[in-house]
């Protein structure tokens, strides 16, 4: 586990970074005050996000789930000159991408049917988004290709810094009246072709990236296995990413507000994703591990990372939504948020819950993925999405962006129960015990003591004592009560750094 920690601290560590970058960002598209930015152009931003997203599911193929299964044969079989997986990779999902910009043109009366009304600023800058969809492409295939080498921190701080970074920039050119908000948002449109540009060269640079247009002996003997899996996993992971961008697209669609809505919502959303960043950084470094135990049918492997992952993220998780809990009210109010976002509160409530069970059930999605079952993680997305899209617009049109959000907590709940249970009756493999139950007790306990405790204090002070306070009954009971196998480790490690030895030593 020591290679998953380093590297999952190391990678949390520049994710964060990154949330720190984008907090401010967010910051400055929903102050209050003079030459800001309204929540319908808020919420065009993340739009933007949410339909690359289903860009990139259309035209990449399944070719990521490909890069994640067969590159230890690859690796085991062929010398890196020969490798021909990267470069077919890449190549299909390009040729996806033009079928996905035929299809957009295409369609294009349609959308501008469904969203003039109450999403207008979208229908505007429509064609704009396939230059952000083909960014988030391009740079999600060369980040796949850093995990199979290992090599998660440089993608994680592109993705999760570097472009936060931009925008940072970019926000300051509109805020000091250099660009218009007509330019601000074409330029944003480039953001991720800058960094897939970079990591590229990155790439190439260390000789990890091999091009090559000739068909390797493995490419012949796993041509059929590939193309059966790419065809399930792809239909998967257009449901999956249907199911986590539908919310916004079907409120910027049918909400009585629009894309006003949708930006409320993002930021709800934003907010409650900080419970998965540590998720994230795991899962980068546990696929290729994963991948590796399959192929050695070394299930003891499975399961020990299995256990671990869905205890560490559980606790990260309740750390961060319980800190986020005790302190939002006032947030809002310190922080001079417009008052159209408070609407979202009660939004990022159900979202926490829905994030933490998705965190607290582990890895189980990509142990699905890399075994031989890797079929039922389509049918699973099929369920998801069968689910989750009814379920928002009738629950939008019923009870506004909160709707959506109880959409979410219910799909997502059942979706993971649904895979719990194939694991425990296929392979005997669940991830809990008895320090899950201890887990939430201990946050429960700390929660309510800084909840009672500090209740009359309002303002920083307050804020900063609920949370120190929190933090520090928190940290100390994970650590003594052995809530999980990497805390003591991790401590001993950061005494060390600090120059603080073991008595034992």
């Amino acid at each position: 586990m020591g290679q998953i920690r380093k590297q999952a601290i190391l990678s949390s560590a520049v994710i964060y970074t990154g949330f720190l970058v984008g907090f401010v960002n967010t910051w400055f598209f929903i102050r209050s005050g003079n030459q800001t930015f309204t929540p319908a152009e808020y919420g065009l931003t993340r739009l933007f996000f949410d339909v690359g997203q289903l860009m990139y599911a259309v035209a990449s193929f399944g070719v990521i789930s490909v890069l994640y299964k067969f590159f230890p044969y690859y690796k085991d079989n062929l010398p890196r000159k020969d490798n021909d997986l990267y470069t077919w990779t890449l190549l299909f999902p390009m040729l996806g991408f033009v079928l996905v910009l035929a299809g957009g043109l295409l369609f294009e009366p349609l959308i501008v049917r469904k969203f003039s009304e109450r999403s207008e600023l979208f229908v505007t800058y429509y064609h704009w988004v396939f230059v952000f969809g083909l960014g988030i492409l391009l740079f999600t295939i060369l980040e796949g290709f850093s995990w199979t080498f290992q090599r998660p921190v440089f993608p994680n701080f592109l993705r999760e810094t570097g472009l936060r970074l931009l925008t940072l920039l970019l926000i300051a050119l509109y805020l000091f009246n250099l660009i218009s908000f007509d330019r601000f948002i074409k330029l944003f449109s480039f953001q991720f072709l800058a960094i897939a540009v970079i990591l590229g060269i990155s790439l190439r640079l260390q000789g990890n990236w091999p091009l090559t247009l000739r068909v390797s002996r493995v490419t012949q003997k796993f041509k059929f296995k590939m193309t059966t899996l790419a065809g399930y996993v792809y239909g998967g992971s257009i449901i999956l990413i249907l199911s986590q961008v539908a919310d916004s697209i079907i409120i910027a669609s049918v909400s009585e507000r629009g894309i006003h809505d949708a930006g409320v919502f993002n930021l709800a959303t934003y907010i409650a994703n900080l419970i998965q960043v540590p998720q994230r950084s795991i899962v980068a470094v546990t696929i290729p591990l994963l991948s590796i135990a399959w192929k050695q049918k070394n299930i003891a492997e499975i399961s020990r990372l299995y256990h671990r992952s869905s205890i560490n993220l559980l606790l990260l998780g309740l750390f961060i939504f319980l800190g986020i809990w005790l302190n939002i009210a006032d947030a809002f109010r310190l922080l001079n948020i417009q008052a159209e976002y408070e609407a979202g509160i009660l939004v990022v409530f159900i979202l926490g819950i829905t994030k933490l069970i998705d965190a607290g059930t582990g890895v189980n999605g990509q142990i699905i993925a890399t075994s031989i079952h890797w079929r039922f993680e389509f049918l699973t997305g099929v369920f998801l999405v069968l689910l989750i899209l009814p379920l928002n617009y009738f629950l939008v049109k019923e009870m506004g962006i909160t709707g959506s959000a109880w959409a979410n907590l219910l799909s997502f709940t059942l979706y993971n129960l649904v895979r719990y249970l194939f694991l425990w009756k296929r392979y005997h493999l669940q991830p809990f015990n008895r320090n899950t139950l201890y887990s939430l007790l201990l946050a429960a306990v700390c929660y309510m003591a800084c909840y009672y405790g500090f209740r009359g204090l309002e303002g920083w002070s307050g804020i900063f004592l609920r949370s120190s306070v929190f933090a520090g009954l928190f940290i100390a009971g994970v650590y003594l009560l052995q809530l999980t196998p990497d805390a003591r480790p991790l401590a001993h490690a950061l005494k060390d750094r600090l120059g603080i030895r073991r008595k034992d030593q």
